[in-house]
């Protein structure tokens, strides 16, 4: 197999270099942005024909938190629209026979009754404050559906949890809440800080899965014969917010008070996935929040000693 991977710069992309690196069968090509801008259909185009790869993972978007979705919903919805477009398209056009396009949880509704099912997508009403890339998300699986369905292809999607781990983007502002949690309380301690304020209630509930975990689940994905057009990744457990919060804490070896500002937004009011599915094929995740944790805030330490940190 001659494996691209689409975005093999982010958290998600370095944890399926890991996972597929070394495996005597496949051949990986990857590009960086400045080599490639998947955002270009011509170039994509041209690096499709130039290297014929036989499979394809993309694995690349824009991505962000709560505060980065509500402030740039345009670029959010053009970006990764023109990624699935090109990036699937290009494959077809260039006789890829096989991809695996990464989507989110939050391409289910907002009120959507829990654990979410893969049957419930397009049943109502998105979460607003991040519909823009949820859209996308939708595209690009129905993309994959439809390529399928008209042209033969095994082109089909996996929906992950919310995930952390190695290499995750730590921006003050822009970042997802757990990556934001570890980076607030780490600089809280390290300043002495006697509080540190959580954004809204902490009554939420989320799922989080390591992203060490889902390209494991990947790689199953795109050795099975007849995946699904698409389907959840995921823990099948969740915890609430603030849970996660004094959990991070905990790992962090934060002690001082933790306040909550409850007139910032909570978010969608849980997010947990139905990954039954997933189960009956044979797969389930292997690192429990408390194993991951440790492992992440040990990466980020190690990432801010190097000076590699996303931020």
């Amino acid at each position: 197999m001659k494996l691209f991977i689409a975005g093999h710069q982010g958290m998600v992309g370095r944890a399926l270099l890991r996972r597929f690196q070394g495996e005597p069968d496949i051949e990986l090509v990857v590009r960086t942005h400045a080599e490639l801008d998947l955002c270009d259909q011509a170039a994509v185009d041209a690096f499709y024909e130039a290297e014929r790869p036989t499979a394809a993972i993309i694995a690349a978007g824009r991505v962000g938190g709560i505060h980065a979705n509500a402030t740039y919903p345009a670029d959010f919805i053009y970006t990764n629209l023109a990624i699935a477009a090109n990036c699937i398209h290009g494959a077809w056009r260039a006789g890829v026979g096989r991809l695996l396009f990464l989507g989110s949880s939050c391409i289910y509704p907002k009120h959507a009754p829990q654990p979410m099912t893969e049957d419930c997508l397009l049943t109502s009403a998105l979460e607003p404050t991040n519909e823009a890339y949820a859209l996308a998300k939708i595209t690009g699986l129905k993309l994959c559906q439809y390529y399928r369905a008209q042209y033969g292809v095994l082109y089909h999607s996996a929906m992950p949890t919310n995930l952390y781990g190695p290499g995750d983007n730590y921006h003050a502002q822009n970042s997802h809440v757990l990556p934001a949690l570890i980076r607030r309380f780490h600089e809280a301690r390290e300043a002495g800080a006697p509080s540190v304020t959580a954004w809204g209630t902490g009554s939420p509930r989320r799922e989080f899965l390591h992203a060490d975990d889902l390209a494991d689940a990947c790689a199953f994905l795109l050795a099975h014969p007849n995946p699904p057009d698409w389907i959840n990744v995921g823990t099948g457990s969740d915890v609430t917010i603030r849970e996660l919060t004094e959990r991070v804490a905990a790992t962090v070896g934060y002690a001082g008070r933790i306040e909550w500002d409850a007139s910032k937004p909570d978010g969608t009011p849980r997010k947990l996935l139905d990954v039954s599915r997933l189960t009956a094929l044979g797969w389930r995740a292997h690192l429990d929040l408390e194993d991951g944790l440790r492992r992440t805030y040990a990466s980020y330490l190690a990432e801010k000693a190097a000076g590699t940190l996303r931020e």
